[in-house]
């Protein structure tokens, strides 16, 4: 035999790279030490599983031509060994050995390397809180757990759910619970918005309402303070503000790399416990490789280091490492954070830097917002989309795009397309002219990518100025209150007219946005003016004329209320 290939861990990155390197070294020696007897599978498909979206959970241990990946397949399909229920426990560096241990029996051997792979994965944070070890008490880790979650609710053992957490795992749970098994379920986050830091506080609001109208309750800036109990058994969540019946628990408060063994083995680990990698994906011991969960990559945007545990990142990485294994010099770049998630019928994305990501960072940052139709308009088959360009006003750089509509792919394809433009570092010229594929039905002859562009350079040069929606909300949640603004609604007066009814024409004009250059006297020299129409687009066209005749004191609301009707504000009458 040639090369004796060692790759710890069996989920995403290292079956990726035992396969690649074996498919360009036929004659090497490949082993995968797995300590789970079910490995090589698709654990992102794990709440489409528990949802039955996913029938059965060998799907997700499946090839595309429904071959069960398990050690018989690895064997005679890929010419790669699998040690599963093997534990590695140490590795010895001098020697180039692994020792591992049998999960079963506790049979100990040391297995021989030439080039070794760390694929570790990462570890659910289980919050240290009472009651966490209580039976009905759940983290997201592994498909035994997601098997055992199903199997209770198909047994009829579950009514109610709780969710800790408001990220993508814990958001996908509760919509698996309710929306294929009807199990009342609640969502508890400890940050005021879900998806903290991966998307800005339209777009969580947007989600949030969402999940509301879908019945999945959802409690922002609580904490889980204990897990109750009877007989052993969980029976609530307990927060500093309420208690919630439930009877499955389910802890989603995100992951933390498991790199103990590489720390073991004294590999450089990097401040917030991740395995040091260059861009070969070689460690601190230039021998061993790791890729996946427990790694740290570099962010393209930024240029530090960051921490990415997605399945996609993995796998690349994955094949990264079984091509510098082989002899391929390969690298990878680094990431932006990419992701996208459906809820319901609507789906998330976002990619690179969200607005507040950015602020921190130190960039001179703003947000456009945009709220068009996903097609032409002239499509009875239309929906309202809504898109957010984060940029620097001072290089004009991209730094990140969120978007939100309907399931399908019309919030995919754009945030992709992004995401190549941003990692390429695109200005937003660059986006303004960046080609998509048109045709009425998938989009606007103006593509919504473009349209953000250009909002984003009204913005950066001046032409635009506006108000941001979080500040207008602001305003309306004090209503009452003496300002000197008042709303200029340029909808219909079928649109507008509750709005005049229930704030008075104090506080709530409306003239329709193609009577405006004909009534435009009728407007308060002494108010600043707050333009609203259903996107921002009219908004903008009424801010620029009324500029013109010298009423310079407007502001506009972007996304308008294509935005602030999806957010589930109290004052929105109806």
């Amino acid at each position: 035999m040639g090369k004796k290939i060692v790759i710890i861990g069996g989920v995403a990155a290292g079956p990726k790279a035992a396969c690649r390197v074996k498919r360009l070294l036929q004659d090497a020696e490949v082993t995968i030490i797995e300590q789970d007897t079910l490995f090589s599978y698709g654990g992102c498909g794990i709440p489409y599983y528990v949802s039955g979206d996913v029938s059965d959970e060998a799907e997700l241990r499946s090839t595309s031509f429904h071959i069960v990946r398990d050690e018989e397949f690895f064997k005679q399909a890929k010419g790669v060994l699998v040690m599963s229920g093997t534990r590695a426990m140490a590795i010895n560096r001098k020697e180039k050995t692994v020792k591992v241990q049998s999960v079963a029996s506790g049979e100990e051997q040391e297995v021989p390397y030439d080039t070794l792979m760390i694929a570790t994965g990462s570890r659910p944070f289980v919050l240290p809180i009472p009651g966490a070890d209580l039976d009905g008490v759940f983290t997201i880790s592994d498909l035994h757990k997601a098997i055992e979650i199903k199997d209770r609710i198909a047994k009829g053992k579950v009514d109610k759910a709780v969710v800790i957490g408001g990220g993508a795992i814990g958001l996908e749970m509760a919509e698996a619970f309710k929306d294929l098994w009807g199990v009342t379920t609640t969502v508890v986050e400890f940050m005021p918005q879900v998806l903290a830091k991966i998307i800005d506080k339209p777009f969580a609001s947007m989600l949030t309402k969402h999940m509301r109208d879908n019945e999945v309750e959802v409690f922002l800036n609580e904490g889980a303070t204990e897990i109750v109990g009877e007989d052993g058994k969980v029976v609530g969540l307990r927060t500093a503000n309420r208690t919630i019946e439930a009877d499955i628990v389910i802890m989603a408060a995100g992951v933390r790399p498991r790199s103990e063994i590489a720390v073991d083995a004294g590999l450089q680990i990097s401040p917030m416990g991740a395995i040091v990698v260059n861009e070969r994906m070689q460690t601190s011991d230039p021998s061993i490789y790791a890729a996946g969960d427990c790694i740290e990559v570099m962010h393209l945007v930024t240029g530090k280091k960051f921490y990415a545990p997605l399945g996609s990142l993995a796998n690349k990485e994955g094949r990264v490492v079984g091509d510098n294994m082989a002899g391929i010099p390969s690298t990878f770049k680094g990431a932006i954070g990419s992701f996208i998630m459906k809820a319901f019928d609507v789906c998330i994305g976002a990619t690179g830097l969200s607005l507040d990501a950015a602020l921190a960072e130190g960039y001179d940052a703003d947000a456009a917002l945009t709220a068009p139709s996903d097609r032409a308009h002239f499509l009875p088959t239309k929906s309202m989309v809504c898109f957010q360009m984060v940029f620097d006003r001072r290089t004009r750089k991209v730094l990140g795009v969120q978007g939100f509509g309907p399931m399908g792919d019309g919030i995919s394809v754009r945030i992709d397309a992004a995401a190549a433009y941003i990692s390429m570092g695109a200005s937003i010229d660059d986006f303004g002219n960046l080609e998509m594929a048109y045709a009425p039905p998938f989009s606007a002859a103006i593509d919504s990518i473009n349209a953000l562009a250009y909002v984003a350079d009204n913005l950066c040069d001046g032409r635009l100025r506006k108000v941001s929606l979080e500040s207008f909300l602001a305003w309306m949640e004090d209503f009452e209150s003496e300002s000197d603004w008042i709303a200029l609604d340029i909808r219909h007066s079928i649109e507008a007219g509750p709005f005049v009814e229930k704030f008075g024409t104090e506080k709530w004009l409306a003239i329709p946005y193609n009577e405006v250059r004909a009534r435009y006297k009728e407007l308060p020299q002494d108010k600043k003016l707050i333009i609203l129409c259903d996107a921002g687009t009219r908004s903008f066209e009424i801010q620029t004329f009324l500029e013109s005749v010298d009423y310079q004191n407007t502001l506009v609301v972007s996304g308008g209320f294509n935005m602030i009707r999806r957010m589930g504000v109290d004052w929105y009458p109806g």
